[in-house]
């Protein structure tokens, strides 16, 4: 295994003083960050995480389990690749992977915001075009907030809410007015997509489908596709934003191409026969027994193990608290008694993969073993009603012998079980009526890790008296359902940043709980996650920020909403050895779009 070179200068200390004071404002600058000043002045030439001089040639094809049929990204309505919202539309300002959360002007050529960010103006650069050659303009950005906000996916809903107003200030510029204080707002609008509203004039923007492929502004536009098979970017020639400092070593592949299994298994076997020539590997025991092929050998394909400073977030399975049979925390305690970790880590990957501790562990963010101290347990106190057990006096995911069958677990998830009323009667678990406790598993089609993992877990509930149903679906199904919130049981992945904001009202707040197409998948309805949420984004100090953060992460993962599995503190990335990586890496790791944008062809 050949590590990729971590950079010391990856600063820890920006993680300690992205809440430093006295930022200023009211005049156009070329960045903005959510505390402080950004740390690239307005020459910079490039980020500090991209090859400026960076070579430009060859393709990076990648592959993904599942499907799609559609080409809008932009709406609940089919299922599109997830990684187009990212390639069509540009955004005001793009985000940089080596401050946590810093944005530097694309799109706009200066952002300004009022004394307390009260408002946001944009001035556009002149160049800033559609890849057809015209130009973005004030109307392209004005429609854009206002189609998603009202006829988008769910997710572009909430922040087009918070606005007072929304004004063409000038010929190039339009500032937005924010109808309640929050700091962070200024930062949401400059990285919303912004997309062409002439392409959309004569068209339905909530259709899906595959025969309408958009006008963009990035720099690739797709050349081929086919429903459900792969979808092939080609980078713009002609693009506009080649020479402008935040592009400057990115977009350097000539082709980015995405082949779909239906099978998720079949994807390494593809890239072992030379199908692919870049693959991440989500299983460490996969990554060094099978990772041995020819072409590993002989020095073609390299591996890389990429680092990063982010939280682990929440991989696992979430369980739907809008069940009436799982809204008691005693019911969802017991089914994660029930999930041997220890020995499913065995037969899945030898062991060798580590636990999610908690939602923002491996960072700054995540919550301390033990009771709530200090500053944490002032604000877990003003939710004091609110609490789930174990937020305030410690919690922790229970930890098995690793045997198939674990007696010690199994008595624990029993008495849980018949705290919440429920008793094992011929062999069966059963409530106060005599009905079986039950409740739906939903997996996808070709997801079989996941459904290998389910089928021990199953195994388990059996000895418990529990027949769980479940459904394994194809890709679209799959999508519906969850958007509609169709399951008891389904595998979830949360990302998380190291600069969280406003978009965790969207993840756990209860606004957002009953929203079709919510990323609040498992239901969370806290008055104490709510506050927190509101405690993290009003803090005014380091301190303040820390522990609101840690004391939410504390409610999370005590409010038993997830059954976590592995976590992953560095990336796997076996790849074609032309294909370079920039150093210093970001703090951010091998983060969204970062590999199809920043690395390079070099023969």
């Amino acid at each position: 295994m050949a590590p990729v070179n971590f950079c010391a200068t990856a600063r820890v200390g920006a993680l300690a003083l992205i809440l430093s004071a006295g930022t200023a404002f009211a005049e156009p600058k070329h960045g903005i960050s959510m505390y402080g000043e950004p740390d690239l002045g307005p020459d910079f030439t490039a980020l500090p995480y991209a090859r400026a001089d960076a070579p430009k040639g060859g393709s990076i094809i990648t592959g993904e389990g599942g499907g799609f049929d559609s080409l809008n990204p932009f709406i609940l309505k089919g299922s599109a690749p997830w990684q187009l919202r990212f390639f069509y539309a540009e955004s005001l300002m793009g985000r940089a992977y080596s401050e946590p959360f810093t944005l530097y002007c694309l799109l706009c050529e200066t952002v300004e915001t009022g004394p307390n960010r009260e408002w946001v103006e944009f001035t556009l650069r002149p160049e800033a075009a559609f890849s057809d050659g015209t130009p973005v303009t004030v109307e392209d950005v004005m429609w854009s907030f206002e189609t998603l906000g009202t006829e988008g996916h769910g997710r572009y809903a909430s922040l087009w809410g918070k606005f007072a107003s929304m004004e063409k200030t000038g010929d190039n510029s339009v500032r937005f007015t924010f109808n309640e204080e929050n700091a962070e707002l200024a930062l949401l609008v400059a990285i919303r997509p912004i997309l062409k509203k002439g392409y959309w004039d004569d068209k339905d923007f909530t259709e899906s489908g595959m025969d309408k492929i958009p006008v963009v502004s990035g720099p690739y536009v797709i050349s081929d596709a086919e429903a459900g098979s792969y979808i092939e970017l080609t980078r713009n020639p002609d693009y506009w934003g080649k020479d402008v400092p935040f592009m400057q070593g990115q977009a350097n592949f000539d082709t980015i191409r995405f082949e779909y299994f239906g099978d998720a298994s079949l994807v390494i076997e593809a890239f072992k026969a030379g199908e692919l020539n870049a693959h991440r590997e989500f299983n460490l025991q996969t990554w060094e027994d099978q990772y041995d092929f020819p072409s590993v050998q002989s020095g073609d394909v390299v591996k890389s193990v990429i680092p990063h400073q982010r939280p682990t977030g929440m991989t696992g399975f979430g369980m739907n608290t809008r069940l009436p049979q799982l809204a008691d925390w005693r019911v969802r305690q017991a089914l994660i008694e029930a999930f041997n970790f220890e020995y499913i880590n065995e037969v899945q990957t030898g062991s060798k993969q580590t636990r999610i501790t908690s939602w923002y562990s491996n960072s700054p963010l995540g919550m301390d073993e033990g009771p709530a101290e200090g500053r944490v347990a002032e604000f877990l106190a003003e939710y004091a009603d609110d609490l789930p057990p174990g937020a305030m006096e410690g919690y922790s995911f229970p930890v098995t012998s690793g045997r198939e069958i674990d007696r010690t677990t199994t008595r624990r998830a029993l008495a849980l079980f018949e705290e919440a009323g429920y008793t094992v009667e011929n062999g069966m678990l059963v409530d106060a009526n005599k009905a079986p406790f039950t409740f739906d598993i939903l997996l996808k089609s070709g997801d079989n890790e996941n459904i290998s993992i389910i089928n021990t877990y199953v195994s388990a509930l059996n000895q418990l008296g529990i027949q769980p149903t479940v459904s394994v679906v194809d890709p679209a199904q799959y999508t519906e359902r969850v958007d509609t919130f169709d399951f008891g049981m389904t595998p979830i992945r949360y990302g998380l940043s190291l600069s969280p904001g406003n978009e965790q009202y969207a993840l756990f707040g209860s606004d957002a709980a009953d929203a079709p197409g919510s990323r609040n998948q498992m239901g969370i309805k806290s008055a104490a996650v709510d506050g927190l949420i509101g405690k993290m984004l009003s803090a005014q100090s380091q301190d303040d920020f820390y522990a609101a953060t840690r004391a939410l992460d504390r409610v999370l993962t005590a409010g038993r909403y997830a059954i976590p599995i592995y976590s992953w503190n560095v990336s796997l990335n076996a790849h074609a050895k032309e294909m370079k990586i920039p150093e210093p890496l970001p703090i951010y790791g091998d983060w969204i779009m970062w590999r199809e944008m920043t690395w390079y062809w070099e023969e």
